[in-house]
């Protein structure tokens, strides 16, 4: 599975705006609706607050990964935001998020959602990565260290 091909550069942004993880992830899910690549926004939005307020989706090393399976979606819609100065997500490490993924799958899928998780954090544990993707300037810059220089 090829994270690029469900995460194309219009679902990228190197400047999030948001202050709290709620308005990132909001933020994130207006990149989907706006391209609509969403079913249903609400549905979406509620279903990802519900994961969050089971556990946290804050991860360490400055990423988090708020996900969820919802109707709100037909196929595995991915948007990513850069927020260099970082985001209180209530990490594992304590540390703000800086790299945030939101991920969201049909309800009756499972495979391609634990994979997708898989491969991010995966490759996001590595430093070089991260300090790549978080010296980049634009979409297409963060589009391109993905597809090139992910390991799948």
């Amino acid at each position: 599975m090829k994270l690029y091909e469900h995460l194309p550069k219009e679902h990228i942004t190197p400047h999030l705006k948001g202050q709290t993880k709620f308005q990132v992830i909001e933020e994130l899910l207006d990149l989907l609706h706006k391209n609509n690549h969403l079913r249903d926004r609400e549905v979406a939005l509620q279903d990802v607050l519900a994961r969050e307020g089971y556990l946290s989706t804050g991860l360490e090393n400055g990423l988090a990964i708020p996900h969820a399976k919802t109707d709100g979606v037909e196929r595995l819609e991915i948007a990513m935001g850069v927020k260099p100065e970082g985001v209180d997500f209530e990490s594992l490490d304590g540390k703000p998020a800086n790299i945030i993924f939101l991920v969201l799958s049909p309800r009756d899928t499972s495979g391609p959602h634990i994979q997708t998780l898989a491969v991010i954090s995966r490759n996001l544990k590595n430093k070089e990565m991260r300090e790549a993707i978080l010296q980049a300037k634009t979409s297409e810059e963060i589009y391109d260290i993905i597809k090139n220089r992910f390991e799948y």
